[in-house]
């Protein structure tokens, strides 16, 4: 894994120093690595203050759910809470040849840009950080069990503020749950989601790290410290995901032409047109 023993650590990364094969190789294994220092300080400033800026309206605007049960938010590049020059800025960032180099080493084909998400510690003491898989939102447990082998969509984490990170379960983006991570994820037996597992392991993260992982391996965010932290979901072309993307976060042909490299959401575009 990037992580840890092949861990890349670039306080002046550049995309053509990532050795792409590495990292599909230790996202095939293990479904995640970690690329420490990815993003140096003025890069996270400025995303910062973007996002920064949406997550204050979005707060006023969400008040009751924040305070009772949020721990994030979505939809960050549509247009009711930032202006045009705000979203071309986080179109650029997501869009940038840092980020598609990485994209590119795990979506070998064609990747698409699906949403952006923001996820903050919880303001209700009451909410415990869970493990689950995301296509347990879609499908039940016998669908689940087919679509880790099929479906390629991709988080990429950008903690904004040093955190505790993440606890994954490496390599359960190509196999079922072990009877003790079924029994805490589904919380069956007794067990409760925000137990621990013997199989997770801790990715703690500092702001400009990115980490990269698959949305269907068992996985749960950390809650404490001065988490915020940005997560852009891409997915393969060839999976049918147009109709999870919202046509308010995506760029119209105006942005398009302010966006240096727009290929990332030209392609969403393409498969929406096509629907």
């Amino acid at each position: 894994m990037v992580d840890n023993p092949s861990q890349v650590n670039n306080s002046a990364a550049k995309s053509s120093q990532l050795n792409s094969s590495q990292l599909n190789s230790d996202y095939q294994e293990q479904g995640y690595f970690v690329i420490r220092a990815y993003f140096n300080a003025a890069e996270i400033a400025a995303l910062r203050e973007v996002v920064l800026k949406f997550h204050q309206l979005w707060q006023q605007d969400n008040a009751e759910f924040y305070k009772e049960i949020a721990f994030n938010s979505s939809l960050i590049t549509g247009s009711q809470y930032l202006g045009t020059d705000d979203r071309v800025k986080l179109f650029n960032f997501i869009s940038s040849k840092k980020m598609m180099a990485v994209v590119d080493s795990v979506i070998t084909d064609k990747a698409a840009f699906m949403n952006t998400q923001l996820f903050f510690n919880p303001i209700n003491p009451e909410l415990k950080d869970f493990w689950h898989r995301d296509c347990q939102y879609d499908h039940d447990v016998d669908v689940q069990k087919i679509v880790i082998h099929e479906t390629q969509v991709l988080h990429l984490r950008v903690p904004l503020f040093d955190e505790l990170g993440m606890e994954l379960v490496p390599g359960t983006h190509k196999r079922w749950d072990s009877e003790e991570e079924f029994n805490v994820r589904q919380e069956e037996q007794g067990r409760l989601s925000n137990e621990s597992l013997s199989t997770g392991k801790q990715i703690k993260l500092a702001a400009g790290d990115l980490l990269v992982f698959s949305a269907d391996m068992i996985h749960r965010g950390l809650y404490g410290m001065d988490r915020l932290a940005l997560d852009i979901l891409v997915f393969d072309t060839t999976g049918d995901f147009a109709d999870y993307v919202d046509d308010d976060c995506l760029p119209d042909s105006s942005m398009l032409d302010k966006i240096e490299y727009p290929r990332l959401f030209i392609n969403t575009l393409e498969l929406k047109s096509q629907a």
